[in-house]
């Protein structure tokens, strides 16, 4: 990677950058190479990876991390078209049952209809305002990069 594909790259994560630079570099269409090392023997316990579960943990939360901050949409679009379609569709069952006759006693599930569907509604709402976001951070990166590089230039 060359330094100036480094430059367009921000790292958010404080705990390790590999997975973050490895995933931003595929968003940005940054080409990185592999370069094979050679790995020393432990000579102490390892201060960054208590454990293998540990870090296991902590590289999802951040993938997930940069998932949401690079496709936010999606990620906010499909949490809100599965639970306005679970609440739909128990909508749908009850307004069934209503019309068979045999809706007596089923107001629940009008309830979890309506409670679903308004979170789905939200949470569609929140995937639009972070596409908004994720916009905005894009132009002011590209601003950030631009002002440096006059900066370095000029």
């Amino acid at each position: 990677m060359s330094r100036v594909a480094a430059q367009r790259l921000m790292v958010f994560n404080n705990y390790t950058y590999t997975l973050e630079t490895i995933i931003q570099a595929g968003q940005k269409n940054i080409t990185i190479t592999s370069v094979p090392i050679r790995v020393n023997e432990d000579l102490r316990p390892s201060r960054l990876v208590k454990s293998i579960p540990s870090y296991i943990k902590r590289s999802i939360a951040t993938i997930v991390r940069i998932f949401i901050i690079y496709r936010p949409f999606r990620f906010f679009g499909t949490i809100g078209v599965v639970l306005f379609s679970i609440g739909f569709l128990i909508g749908v069952r009850f307004i069934w049952k209503y019309l068979t006759g045999d809706g007596e006693g089923h107001i629940q599930s009008l309830i979890l209809a309506s409670v679903l569907m308004c979170m789905g509604f939200q949470a569609l709402l929140t995937a639009f305002v972070a596409d908004l976001l994720s916009a905005n951070r894009k132009l002011l990166e590209d601003i950030r990069f631009k002002a440096a590089k006059l900066l370095k230039n000029g």
